[in-house]
């Protein structure tokens, strides 16, 4: 059985390309497109990684990993954030949050692919 992976973004483009590098590895995919829509797709099946951006409308990244760790299903999922963010005082934010890895875009896929195995394995 693969594992299965939620990317989270506004861009549908990303989406897209991370989509193909993950199910190209063999992952599957859940999509959403902020952090509220991505929250209404956690119903209790199991997530073994969570991708999500950190600039989003409705609800930013780092809301939404404080959301998901609320939640007893979820509370252990790990984090990857993928954003266009790379201060420092924005990724302690994200890893006070929860975040376990931060990957700054513009990115490449197989850099992407060596996260998700390592925090997944």
């Amino acid at each position: 059985m693969s594992k299965t992976i939620l990317i989270v973004d506004d861009s549908a483009s990303v989406r897209s390309v991370v989509g193909i590098a993950l199910k190209g590895a063999g992952y599957t995919v859940i999509a959403a497109c902020d952090g509220k829509d991505a929250l209404s797709k956690l119903t209790g099946q199991k997530i073994h990684l969570i991708v999500s951006d950190v600039n989003m409308p409705n609800m930013d990244g780092i809301t939404f990993v404080k959301e998901v760790k609320k939640l007893p299903n979820y509370k252990f999922t790990p984090v990857c954030m993928l954003t266009t963010e790379a201060e420092q005082s924005k990724m302690q934010e994200g890893k006070a949050a929860g975040a376990k890895a931060w990957i700054v875009k513009p990115f490449q896929p197989p850099k992407l692919l060596d996260v998700v195995s390592k925090l997944i394995a």
